[in-house]
This record gives structure tokens, C-alpha cells and sequence, in this order.
């Protein structure tokens, strides 16, 4: 059994990154710029935005944090959105999500110009990835396939079942792991919640990407020998250590890693890599804009 170390796997890309920005800077050019627009005062929100910005400084990259108060109405922040559309200093930013009730999410992402939509939501950007031309692909799909790629685990012509049908995960990956590409070349399935007879479809697996949040759901029993095991689930359960929690993926690990040949943890397997490939897509949209 091989765990899919996500941690390291980041590290190295991250390594990667910084040293194309001192190849910039020693240039005399500007370094890559990532914004970050978050709207209201949501702490898993915050935290994670404050990551992003912790790996700009990291890898050398400028970066802008955004903060606007959660009462700020729909067409205020369309003209925020418009604002880093038109900004030059910017290459990339993201939106991030959960936006309040009041304003449509939709409507602010399809705002967003799909040559800074780093985040790859916007369905210019959806529509170029399932067509397999360049683009920015959905991070965490990104990173996933990034890790399979990097460990050089065989994915043609085997059974992946995707458990999920996000347009943030589910969607992206099951069109990636189809395309005619390495990693890719499987035969996908998406399994969601209204599926039946869920649990035959897992066996039958060689690969399976989960990604439904729901703690300690594949249990070994679903899981057949050699099975690929991807964990996209990050969930807090509440413990009696210190903090009060500890964070679970939608496998158990402890009992499903003694079946399969590769998995990735939770924490260290998927997440890490969310944000190093939201660093690549920045530099991508960097490289972009010097070119046009």
C-alpha cells in the first residue's frame, strides 16, 4: 500500500513555483499577483483564504485580500468583480465561497472574467476542461489528478466510480479521469444520493474518488483488493482532545488502507494540494496575460 502523500506532493509544487518567480524577478518583471474577495465573516471561509495568502508570500507571488462587510448587496459586489476584471496588477482572483444568502452565486461567478478565473468555476473555463484544451481546471479536481500523475499510478482502461456530483469535485473529476489523457483513460461512474444499490457499484471499483462528506462512509467491506482510494471528504467529528475535534475523511482509513495499493490520508492527502494548484493556475493566468 502506497499512501498518496498530498503534503509533500504540494511542498514540491510549491518549491517548483517559487523558483519560476525568481526566474521572473531576476528578469527585472513583476511578480504573479493572486486577490482574494471574501464576503462576511464565515471562520472556515477566513482561515482558508488566510492559507492562500500565507502561500503566496511562500512561493513569492503578490497577493490582495479583499474583506467585504456580509450586508454588501449583489450590485456592489458585481462592481468589485468588475473592478478586478479591468485591474492589470491582478492575474487572478477568486470568490470565495459560501456567499451570503441575499446574492446570487451564480450570477457573481459568471461575472468573473474567465482569464482570471483561477478557481476554473466559470463555465467558459468547465466547458474548455471537458473538451480537453487549456484552461484552469477546479482545483481540488486539479489536484487530484496532479497526485496520480506525480505517483505514476496506471489509470487507463480501469473502473472509476465518483461518489458526488458537486460542480466544485464530483462533476470536473469524473469528466477528467474520462478524458483521453494520463491519468485519465477510465471508464467513470457517478454515483450520488440518489443511487441505488450504491454500495456494489464501490466493490466493483478499481478506483474510487469520494467526495459526499459523510464520515467513515467507505468502510473495507465496499472496498476490493488493489483498490485506488481517493478521499476528497473533510469533516469535523467532535473528540475529547484539546482543540475538541479532529478532522475525518469519507473512508476509514485505518481499515481500508490494508486493501488498497495506493490512498491518500485526511489530513494530508487531497487538501494540500487544493492550494498549490490554485498557485499553478495563477501562474498559468500570469504567463497568459504576458503573452497577450
Amino acid at each position: 500500500m502506497v499512501i498518496l502523500d498530498g503534503k509533500k506532493t504540494s511542498l514540491d509544487i510549491k518549491n517548483e513555483i517559487a523558483e519560476e518567480v525568481k526566474s521572473i524577478l531576476n528578469k527585472g518583471q513583476r511578480a504573479p499577483h493572486l486577490a482574494a474577495v471574501i464576503v462576511g465573516k464565515d471562520g472556515a471561509s477566513l482561515t482558508y483564504v488566510g492559507s492562500k495568502v500565507k502561500a503566496c508570500e511562500r512561493v513569492g507571488f503578490d497577493s490582495t485580500l479583499i474583506k467585504l462587510d456580509e450586508s454588501i448587496g449583489e450590485d456592489e459586489l458585481l462592481d468589485k468583480v468588475n473592478e478586478l476584471n479591468n485591474d492589470d496588477k491582478i492575474d487572478g482572483y477568486i470568490v470565495q465561497l459560501p456567499l451570503p444568502k441575499h446574492i446570487d452565486s451564480q450570477k457573481i461567478l459568471l461575472a468573473v472574467d474567465p482569464k482570471k478565473d483561477v478557481d476554473g468555476f466559470h463555465p467558459t473555463n468547465f466547458g474548455r476542461m471537458a473538451l480537453n484544451l487549456p484552461t484552469f481546471i477546479s482545483a481540488t479536481p486539479h489536484g487530484i489528478m496532479e497526485l496520480l500523475k506525480r505517483y505514476n499510478v496506471s489509470t487507463e482502461g480501469k473502473n472509476t466510480i465518483v461518489i458526488g456530483r458537486s460542480d466544485i469535485v464530483g462533476k470536473p473529476i469524473s469528466i477528467l479521469m474520462g478524458l483521453k489523457t494520463n491519468p485519465g483513460n477510465s471508464t467513470v461512474t457517478m454515483a450520488h444520493s440518489r443511487t441505488k444499490n450504491i454500495e456494489s457499484l464501490i466493490v466493483q471499483a478499481d478506483i474510487i474518488i469520494s467526495a459526499l462528506g459523510v464520515p467513515n462512509f467507505i468502510k473495507s467491506s465496499m472496498v476490493k483488493d488493489g483498490a485506488i482510494v481517493i478521499d476528497v471528504g473533510i469533516t469535523r467529528v467532535k473528540d475529547n482532545s484539546e482543540k475538541g475535534y479532529k478532522i475525518v475523511g469519507d473512508v476509514d482509513f485505518e481499515n481500508v488502507s490494508k486493501k488498497s495499493s495506493y490512498i491518500t490520508p485526511v489530513p494530508g492527502g487531497v487538501g494540500p494540494m487544493t492550494i498549490a494548484m490554485l498557485l499553478k493556475n495563477t501562474l498559468l493566468a500570469y504567463q497568459n496575460l504576458s503573452l497577450s
